[in-house]
């Protein structure tokens, strides 16, 4: 790892661990440059996408307590908002990426500059205007805004602001203490700043606080405690993390990538962003690398796979 990083410099964070035994942890690179404060295997990271999986995870335990159904409609929680989705559309079409609503922020395409996103009123509004692409269920097609959807979908049903969900239903009773949705301009102390290739911070290119389709803050040690909390059982019941690691379309579960037989993966990138954490329940093994530069880290991230590969 240290000759990937003179080829390549590296800023982040990679922890190794199987069950409670640490088999790597490093840290490298700048949390914030400017004022030359180095990052930690501690340090908290913008995760994007990973989010997702903890959007699934607050569906699906509505979902287990009687709430919601997988077959529940979009529409008869959405009521009038979001007129341009099928009224077709299901909770797992929005879960499997296969909805075929339009996507906000399409990664397929040139996305428009990051409007001004701190509020459900925010992401409401700006989730508003995009025709559906093709009918429900007819393909797999990655899609931030159905996690979006998702998360104003429990909030309807609950009746509480979708981060203290996320907070109450996934970090809380998995321990990770350092996870949390936070102001991307006004970080506190011992959180990485993202970078963008010329050298600024990313603050004017991602949303001011995130909502379920990305932009929550963890680190590595809490992706530990993540993955053992889950398959314990202690964040959903477990017959539903057997039914969120049934393989869909695309190797994709429920709100996680299946990349190969027996192992599970949060992943997520974005502008000065990149994160993945691999969980191999059969061994215990765990494989997080989080980064805050543009770089990313792609040989490490090659080094972690064939290190699960041949676990």
């Amino acid at each position: 790892m240290d000759a990937e990083s003179v080829e390549a410099p590296f800023s982040g964070v990679i922890l190794v661990s199987r069950g409670d035994e640490t088999l790597v942890a490093e840290a490298s690179g700048y949390a914030h440059i400017a004022h030359g404060i180095e990052n930690t295997v501690d340090t908290r990271f913008a995760i994007a996408s990973g989010t997702k999986g903890f959007t699934a995870l607050v569906v699906i335990g509505l979902i287990a307590e009687g709430y919601l159904e997988l077959s529940t409609r979009a529409r008869d929680v959405l009521g009038a908002d979001l007129p341009l989705i099928d009224d077709r559309v299901t909770v797992e079409h929005l879960l499997t990426h296969t909805s075929g609503i339009g996507d906000y922020c399409d990664e397929e395409e040139d996305p428009p500059p990051t409007p001004l996103l701190a509020t459900s009123a925010d992401y409401l509004a700006a989730l508003d205007g995009y025709p559906q692409k093709f009918p429900p269920g007819e393909r797999f097609n990655y899609n931030n805004g159905a996690f979006a959807v998702l998360g104003l979908i429990a909030e309807g049903i609950a009746g509480i602001p979708f981060a203290d969900l996320v907070r109450t239903r996934v970090t809380e009773p998995a321990g990770m203490t350092d996870t949390a949705f936070l102001r991307s301009d006004a970080l506190p102390a011992r959180t990485a700043t993202g970078y963008l290739e010329d050298g600024r911070t990313n603050v004017f290119s991602l949303p001011v606080v995130g909502h379920g389709d990305g932009g929550i803050y963890s680190t590595a040690p809490d992706f530990r405690k993540f993955w053992t909390a889950l398959f314990d059982g202690r964040i959903v019941p477990r017959r539903w993390v057997d039914r969120l690691r049934r393989e869909g379309p695309h190797d994709y579960g429920l709100g996680f990538w299946l990349p190969r037989p027996g192992v599970v993966r949060s992943e997520g990138g974005d502008h000065g962003v990149t994160f993945r954490s691999d969980h191999q329940p059969s061994s215990g093994i765990t494989a997080t690398l989080i980064s805050n530069d543009h770089r990313g880290g792609g040989p490490l991230l090659k080094r972690l796979d064939e290190y699960l590969t041949k676990a």
